[in-house]
């Protein structure tokens, strides 16, 4: 059983096409999503199609899995199940199972990532994260709408500071989502507006280590 549908998930679901296992792979997304590419569904340059795609279509030749929408609750390691958040799903097996739960011999967890706000969850509400396309879609309206505000802003002081976007992180998103909105402001939005100069806009990246792309080799660190 995988639980999962992304990278890893489907990664370990297709290296067992040809092993005589049946594979359940649970996710409590219907598509596995394409995460590097959440940066230009936030800036708009993607639509969330472009970047999400049917689990079951990308397993669909591959006979010994079975795909299951559900979010899964609990894991019994003794009684080698998965508690699901509701029912019928189950799986023929050996094992114990009830409507809600599905039996295992052998389990790969491959959930994902949450972003971390090191010990201030009180900051996501001013500052979201990306990892799902709901944040994404969430993040493209909060930029939309502030130059949407700054048109309507009376004074100065007030289009600036709507037109100011800081980004927290100089990891790979951080750093794309900087050039995204860089781009979006002086080429997709340039003459949009009446009141503004998109162009205008200041983009604000931080991070916390002595170099962006802390992970890449020297000349990429460099070059970013």
């Amino acid at each position: 059983m995988v639980l999962g549908g992304g990278f890893g998930g489907l990664s370990a679901a297709q290296a067992l096409r040809h092993a005589p296992v049946r594979v359940p792979l649970i996710d409590r997304h219907n598509y596995h999503l394409f995460q590097p590419l959440l940066y230009q569904v936030a800036t708009a340059s993607l639509s969330p199609a472009d970047v999400a795609s049917p689990i079951r279509w990308v397993l669909r030749r591959q006979k010994n899995v079975e795909v299951l929408l559900a979010d899964v609750r609990a894991i019994d390691p003794v009684r080698r199940v998965v508690v699901l958040d509701q029912g019928p799903a189950k799986v023929p097996s050996e094992g114990p199972a009830d409507e809600n739960t599905i039996a295992f011999d052998y389990l790969i967890l491959a959930t994902g990532a949450t972003h971390s706000y090191f010990g201030h969850d009180d900051w996501a509400t001013a500052a979201p994260g990306l990892k799902t396309l709901d944040d994404a879609l969430k993040m493209r309206q909060r930029i939309l709408l502030a130059f949407e505000a700054a048109e309507r802003a009376t004074g100065a002081g007030e289009q600036r500071r709507l037109l100011t976007f800081v980004i927290v992180g100089g990891g790979p998103t951080g750093v794309e989502l900087a050039g995204a909105l860089a781009e979006i402001a002086r080429r997709s939005l340039r003459h949009d507006f009446r009141r503004i100069r998109p162009e205008s806009a200041r983009i604000v990246l931080l991070e916390g280590s002595p170099h962006l792309l802390g992970a890449f080799p020297e000349p990429l660190r460099r070059a970013a």
